[in-house]
C-alpha cells in the first residue's frame, strides 16, 4: 500500500502549529487589502486584519489557481507519494476545481501516482474538523488513499456549521442578504443564524434579536443535531471576538460535558466575507 499525504487549504482556519505538527502541506488563498496582496495566514495578524476591516477597509479574495495547486502537489508526487487533498467547499470557491484540474494533469504526467481531491463542502474550522477527523482515521493505517477519500466524502455531510455574524453588511457585500435586509436588520439589532448546506453553500436558517441570543441559538441547534453522534472535540472559530467564543464553549461544556475544544480566529480570506464578530460552532451531527 503506497504512502499518502493529506493536504488542504488555508481556509481550514487551523493554527499553523497544528498543520505543521501534523505534517499537512497546504495551499494559501490570497486577499487584497488597501491595495496590497497578502497570503492567508501570512503578513497581517488576525487582530491587525480585523482592526482594518472595522476601520472601513474592504478586502477582496482570490481562489487557488491551477498552477498554485500544482505547486502544492508536484513535489509530493515526485517523492513517490499519493495525495488526499481536502478542499475548500466548491459551493464557496473555485479552488476545489483548480485542485482537480491540477491533479488530473499530474496523474497524466505521473501515471503511477494517485491524487484524490475531496470537496469538503465545508468552510473555516468545519473544513478543519473534517481534516482533523481524517488525520485521526489515517493513524489507524488500514486504508489506502482511495479508501480514505471515500471515508472522508461520507463524513463531510455530517460536519455541522452553525454560525452568526455581528454585522449584516458584510453578508450583503458577499451577496448573502439584500441591502434592505442588511440595513433594517442592523437597525433592529437582528442577528442571523446561518449554516452550510449539503451543497456547501451558506444559508440563513433563523434570525434572533440580540447578540447573546444568537450565540445561545448556535448551541440550541447543536443540542438537536448532535443527538446520537459522538463528539470528543468541538471546534469554534471567531472573527476577533474571543470572549464570545469562550461563552459558547462554556455553554457547550455545561450542556454536553465536552471538555476538548479547539478555538481559533476566522482567517482573513473567510473573514473578508463574514466580517468581525463572526461566531461559528462546528461538530458532527445531523441534519446538517
Amino acid at each position: 500500500m503506497r504512502e499518502f499525504v493529506i493536504t488542504s487549504d488555508s481556509t481550514t482556519d487551523l493554527p499553523l502549529e497544528y498543520l505543521r505538527e501534523n505534517g499537512v502541506p497546504f495551499a494559501s488563498l490570497s486577499y487584497v487589502l488597501e491595495g496590497k496582496t497578502y497570503r492567508d495566514n501570512q503578513g497581517l495578524t488576525s487582530k491587525e486584519f480585523y482592526d482594518k476591516v472595522r476601520a472601513g477597509a474592504m478586502p477582496t479574495t482570490s481562489q487557488i489557481n491551477v498552477e498554485e495547486a500544482r505547486t502544492l502537489f508536484e513535489p509530493l508526487v515526485q517523492e513517490g507519494k499519493d495525495i488526499l487533498h481536502i478542499a475548500f467547499s466548491s459551493g464557496l470557491s473555485g479552488s476545489c476545481n483548480s485542485c482537480r484540474l491540477a491533479a488530473d494533469m499530474l496523474m497524466e504526467e505521473y501515471p503511477e501516482c494517485r491524487i484524490e481531491v475531496v470537496d469538503s463542502l465545508c468552510a473555516s474550522l468545519g473544513e478543519g474538523l473534517l481534516l482533523h477527523k481524517a488525520l485521526q482515521q489515517r493513524k489507524k493505517g488500514d486504508m489506502d488513499v482511495a479508501e480514505m477519500a471515500q471515508w472522508t466524502r461520507e463524513l463531510a455531510p455530517y460536519i455541522c456549521h452553525n454560525f452568526t455574524v455581528d454585522d449584516l453588511h458584510h453578508l450583503h457585500r458577499g451577496g448573502r442578504v439584500s441591502k434592505t435586509t442588511a440595513v433594517l436588520g442592523t437597525l433592529a439589532g437582528i442577528k442571523p443564524v446561518l449554516h452550510v448546506d449539503d451543497a456547501g453553500h451558506l444559508v440563513a436558517i433563523d434570525k434572533v434579536r440580540g447578540r447573546k441570543k444568537s450565540l445561545i441559538a448556535l448551541v440550541d441547534r447543536m443540542e438537536r443535531q448532535a443527538q446520537g453522534f459522538e463528539n470528543d472535540v468541538v471546534f469554534i472559530s471567531h472573527g476577533d471576538c474571543l470572549e464570545d467564543a469562550e461563552f459558547v464553549k462554556e455553554q457547550v461544556q455545561s450542556r454536553f460535558g465536552i471538555e476538548q475544544f479547539l478555538i481559533n480566529p476566522v482567517g482573513a480570506v473567510i473573514g473578508s466575507h463574514s466580517g468581525p464578530g463572526t461566531m461559528a460552532l462546528f461538530f458532527v451531527g445531523a441534519p446538517r
